[in-house]
């Protein structure tokens, strides 16, 4: 009888970097042929450890998805059709070419979705696609979720991506706030098996404290759970800034030679004591003055925050306050504090100064609303694609996308997609946003493309580069994403739906390198010869090859021998490993002054908005907050069976006070509603959220009869972005508002 391991002998086993998160986990994958037969994970990954969590498992039934869209389909009326490539691009060239002569570029509005930030293809030509495009109407996901943090650091430290990380690995004491990392998996982190990274901090004798309204897996397993009312962050944390001041404990340690406007933002913080924020935060004054003390006292420490604060009407105010108070401890950029990575892809040769950041240099057309890091807050789509008059929205470009769920008031924004002149969208199903495109590019199976997280690996807790080549070839009438990307870019650039994709290539990567030989290790080289060495890579993998060569461990193109290429990468599948993080400033700064800027003007004047809404109180009333689950991305992955099966997971979380108070019973339909919107879910009364706060994870309701995903409609939920007002932003980023929104609660 065989032993049962036995590998067949056509299975051949190969070894990937998962990317249905930002965790960035090694997988081993078993292939018979072209069908993935057992997925593990790999144990030699130099960064995960073999590692891996229930959504890399599922990869294989992601690969075999039936209601995954392998051709390009056109809509006719309520009626869709397969088409050739040839018929969908020249269809969008005729009918785009239309309404931008007609009404302009702005007709246009572009909108990228969080998948782009997991997939080479987009993170290298969704540039290109903008500025083909030269729209005002660009959105994201972004300011969704995240870009308070961006903004906050750019501020502080000159740059979108110049973002701290806790060095988990080597920390003391670590703070979380509004952060579920073991249903996450680490956000604005990347830390493959954080759940097991933060054990071990607490068995080398470590603390991990969680500030959360709810009481997460993450504050089950941690040292103690803070449960700070929703919107608070803060005011939690300017207290933490004000007792580091009183106690005669702020110091900035060894970047204390870098850092402007300490005198700033003591005179801010006098007047949030610990006792005045007290009952708004719902965390006594004692505690708050503890918390701050054992920061300070910790042998290293560093302050980690994500969706919970980012999302919520102060975000940029929390995300800022957050590494004011890595800063003060001296926890900034050194071993066990709040460091930042260097990435193999780092531009290399700064000096420490830089341009900053600039925003609203334009501006939306209805509310005058500023753009950030070149996109506008996506609370405002709607009104713009709405409201008539010169600039208006008339056509709509989604690139791994579904704002018509994942955006606040999101019915609103369905109902103005409707009415859009055309639409184009770069998916893998029809789902709620897709089903209003009038055309639909599928991009290849995830087998079949090169991997390299060129944006994740900018955020991780060490210092680690690893690629994942092709594993299959290409299935008769698939196109790789960055081709259909850059074909479209020669639309918008008004080269026709047949415009020479390897010219265009070609004119990307000099363009490139053009810049590369500026600066760096490979500064005042010829061009043509650069480019000739990269001659034997199309397509993303020659421009990671650009990057790597010029990045702080390559081998410009020859001036270091043991330097770093793709080729190293590829004879290497299990990653390599430059190490933890070291200490970067002052070089890793782009501020013009050099200097980081702990009080700058933008969250200065916003204090007077957090200080005329300290004293706010909402007598009686409930608040929502979002939650996420293992299992889940955002709307990703429902159309899974093995990740949603089950007990229902997309349920109203009610604490028992008030349950009682509004006739809630456990198991029974209850009715949510905001002044945006309402839903209708099961209760799931229970202790784990705090008293005053419901609670519903994001990316569900799944229950349009025009989609096509019959997995995902079986298990539909409903959609908490109903709930969100589309007017309620942190308006220092555009950021929508979707933790802390008032809202009532019965019996349905």
């Amino acid at each position: 009888m065989e032993p049962k391991n036995t590998l067949s002998v056509m299975t051949t086993i190969s070894y990937r970097t998962c990317h249905l998160c930002e965790a960035t986990c090694g997988l081993e994958l078993h292939l018979d042929g072209d069908e993935i037969t057992l997925v593990r994970g790999d144990k030699d990954d130099v960064f995960s450890h073999g590692f891996l969590c229930p959504k890399g498992t599922a990869l294989k039934h992601l690969e075999r998805d039936p209601d995954r869209i392998r051709t390009p389909m056109i809509r006719t009326g309520d009626t869709w059709r397969e088409a050739t490539w040839d018929e969908a691009f020249a269809l969008i060239d005729e009918r785009l070419g239309q309404i931008r002569s007609e009404h302009g570029n702005d007709a246009l509005a572009v909108y990228l979705g969080n998948p782009g930030a997991h997939n080479l293809g987009p993170l290298v030509y969704n540039r290109v696609l903008l500025q083909a495009a030269h729209t005002t109407n660009v959105y994201s996901a972004s300011t969704v979720d995240q870009m308070p943090k961006q903004v906050s650091a750019g501020l502080m430290f000159g740059g979108a991506l110049v973002v701290p990380v806790p060095d988990v690995d080597r920390t003391d004491y670590l703070l979380i706030l509004g952060a579920n990392p073991f249903a996450s998996n680490g956000s604005l982190m990347t830390a493959p098996d954080i759940p097991g990274r933060l054990k071990a901090l607490r068995k080398r004798g470590g603390k991990l404290v969680v500030v959360d309204p709810r009481r997460t897996k993450t504050a089950e397993e941690a040292d103690e759970h803070l449960a700070i009312r929703p919107g608070t962050d803060a005011l939690f944390l300017f207290a933490i800034v004000n007792v580091l001041f009183e106690d005669g404990l702020a110091g900035a340690g060894d970047v204390a030679p870098y850092v402007a406007g300490i005198d700033t933002v003591q005179a801010l913080a006098a007047e949030f004591t610990p006792e005045l924020v007290e009952a708004a935060c719902g965390i006594d004054a004692e505690t708050i003055r503890r918390t701050a003390r054992e920061l300070a006292a910790a042998p290293t420490a560093a302050v980690y925050a994500r969706i919970g604060t980012c999302t919520q009407e102060f975000g940029t105010l929390a995300s800022w306050l957050v590494d004011v108070v890595n800063v003060l401890t001296g926890n900034l950029d050194r071993p066990g504090g709040a460091m930042f990575t260097n990435a193999a892809t780092s531009a290399t040769g700064g000096t420490g100064k830089g341009r900053g950041v600039k925003f609203g240099r334009r501006r939306s057309r209805v509310r005058d609303l500023p753009e950030y890091f070149g996109e506008l807050p996506v609370v405002c789509l709607a009104e713009e694609i709405e409201t008539p008059g010169e600039g208006q929205i008339r056509a709509l470009l989604t690139v791994s996308g579904n704002p018509a769920s994942s955006t606040p008031n999101s019915a609103r924004l369905d109902a103005a997609m409707s009415t859009l002149d055309f639409m184009v969208s770069v998916d893998i199903y029809l789902n709620e946003t897709t089903r209003h495109a009038d055309v639909i590019l599928p991009p290849e199976r995830e087998l079949a493309r090169g991997h390299y997280d060129l944006a994740l690996y900018n955020l991780a807790i060490r210092n680690v580069a690893n690629y994942s080549p092709p594993l299959v070839e290409l299935a008769p009438g698939e196109m790789p994403e960055w081709q259909i990307l850059l074909r479209l870019a020669g639309i918008l650039m008004g080269q026709g739906a047949d415009a020479n994709l390897d010219a265009l290539d070609d004119f990307v990567v000099s363009s490139l390198v053009e810049r590369a030989v500026t600066k760096g290790n490979i500064e005042g080289r010829d061009p043509v010869e650069i480019t000739k060495e990269l001659s034997s890579r199309r397509g993303p993998e020659r421009v990671v090859d650009l990057m790597l060569r010029t990045g702080p461990y390559g081998d410009g193109f020859g001036a270091d021998p043991d330097g770093l290429t793709l080729a190293v990468l590829e004879a290497n599948p299990h990653g390599v490993d430059f190490g933890p993080l070291q200490p970067r400033i002052p070089e890793v700064l782009r501020t013009p002054t050099g200097m980081i800027e702990l009080a700058p003007q933008a969250c200065v004047d916003d204090v007077e908005r957090l200080r005329v809404a300290r004293d706010r109180r909402v007598n009686g009333e409930l608040v929502l907050v979002g939650r996420r689950d293992l299992r889940s991305n955002n709307s990703w992955m429902h159309n899974i069976n093995v990740l949603v099966k089950g007990k229902a997971r997309c349920t109203v979380h009610v604490h028992p006070d008030d349950a009682e108070r509004h006739g809630v019973v456990d198991g029974a339909s209850v009715r949510v509603w905001s002044t945006a919107g309402e839903v209708v879910l099961p209760a799931e009364v229970t202790d784990a959220v705090r008293p005053g706060v419901v609670s519903i994870p994001h990316g569900w309701g799944h229950d349009h009869p025009d989609l096509q995903m019959k997995v995902a409609a079986k298990f539909a939920g409903a959609n908490s972005n109903l709930l969100a007002r589309s007017d309620l932003f942190d308006p220092l980023s555009g950021n929508a508002v979707l933790n802390g929104i008032p809202v009532e609660l019965a019996p349905a």
